[in-house]
């Protein structure tokens, strides 16, 4: 595996709209020589808190030359450096409609205008994902939890957020970006629930990193949601804001398990918004592949079979918003508002 992003020349000219002499045009449109162009990517990304790339001449000069293709995190870097988004930089082609998607919309406070307009843009890509999802609703609590975050007091009902998505596809992502924007906890499943998981699978005669077989699937994985859930109502009783972030692959599709959810939330004043992450299989494989996660072992080594299990149009049947993730073009745009921040979110 190679974690700097080093893929085979072959495979990235194969890349659909890459185009390297844009990469090299940015560069010096910005005075940058090819060693000033790596301190500076090894700075932004260090900054924002991303894996930090090598970023060594050789290898900048190797993407300019189209022998290499950036890794994730040599892009999301590149993006923050020159304020871009991926087609701009000739990574790849727009998705549809994507140009239009990423449009500022107009700021009703002069005073941090910019601000204002580069979260609205990230925001834009809560699109609805059924028609009677209330997309326009859920953007709006986000920006005035962020925006009374610092002025004190909130004047919508709690909101319990729950993302969700394949693994890869940047549902971790994007609930730590809505928890920086409005303040709201997020409970991440894996982080909660891994050192119980590991030890009761070891425990009952497998081994720690099980994530495929029955016993995982019928005995553990239904702990690992009524964990997540308890440690989610915890909050909800007690009226606080909450985003949740797992994969809710069979929960999001189950009506009863999605009903009992909200009921119990709406009992208790709390408003459920639902948002699924859109991806496609390349790019969950060239995540996960980055991440290196010891519970990911199997599906890298049996990717076939994995990805034979996945449907992309899989959807909650539940109203719900949908973040179009595919080529990593939304978690690209939570980048850059961290960037906008600057300490904001540190």
């Amino acid at each position: 595996m190679t974690r700097d992003g080093q893929a085979v020349g072959a495979v990235g000219k194969s890349r659909p709209g890459w185009r390297p002499d844009k990469l090299r045009q940015q560069r010096e449109a910005h005075g940058l020589t090819l060693e000033g162009a790596g301190e500076q990517l090894r700075e932004v990304a260090r900054v924002a808190g991303l894996a930090v790339p090598a970023a060594n001449f050789q290898t900048l000069w190797q993407h300019e030359q189209g022998e290499v293709y950036p890794g994730p995190h040599y892009r999301r870097a590149y993006c923050l450096l020159y304020r871009a988004t991926e087609p701009e930089l000739g990574f790849r082609n727009a998705l549809p409609d994507e140009a239009r998607k990423l449009q500022f919309t107009a700021s009703s406070e002069p005073h941090n205008g910019a601000h204002v307009l580069a979260v609205e843009r990230a925001l834009l890509q809560l699109a609805p994902g059924t028609e009677d999802a209330d997309g326009q609703g859920v953007q709006q609590r986000v920006l005035d939890a962020w925006k009374r975050r610092h002025t004190g007091g909130d004047p919508n009902k709690p909101t319990l957020m729950m993302v969700g998505g394949y693994a890869g596809s940047g549902k971790s992502e994007f609930a730590r970006f809505i928890s920086q924007l409005t303040g709201w906890p997020v409970l991440d499943k894996d982080p909660i629930t891994r050192p119980l998981v590991e030890r009761l699978l070891v425990e009952m005669g497998s081994e720690p990193n099980d994530r495929h077989t029955d016993l995982y699937r019928e005995k553990v994985r239904p702990l690992e949601y009524q964990c997540l859930l308890e440690t989610a109502y915890a909050n909800i009783d007690c009226a606080i804001s909450t985003v949740l972030s797992a994969p809710f692959i069979s929960e999001a599709a189950d009506p009863r398990w999605m009903r009992r959810l909200i009921n119990r939330c709406e009992a208790r004043g709390v408003t459920v918004a639902v948002v699924w992450i859109q991806c496609d299989l390349d790019t969950m494989h060239e995540y996960i592949s980055f991440r290196s996660a010891a519970r990911d072992s199997w599906k890298l080594q049996n990717w076939d079979t994995y990805a034979a299990g996945i449907d992309l149009d899989l959807r909650p049947v539940v109203p719900h918003l949908v973040v179009d993730n595919r080529l990593g073009a939304a978690i690209s745009l939570t980048d850059q508002v961290r960037q906008v921040f600057g300490t904001v979110f540190q």
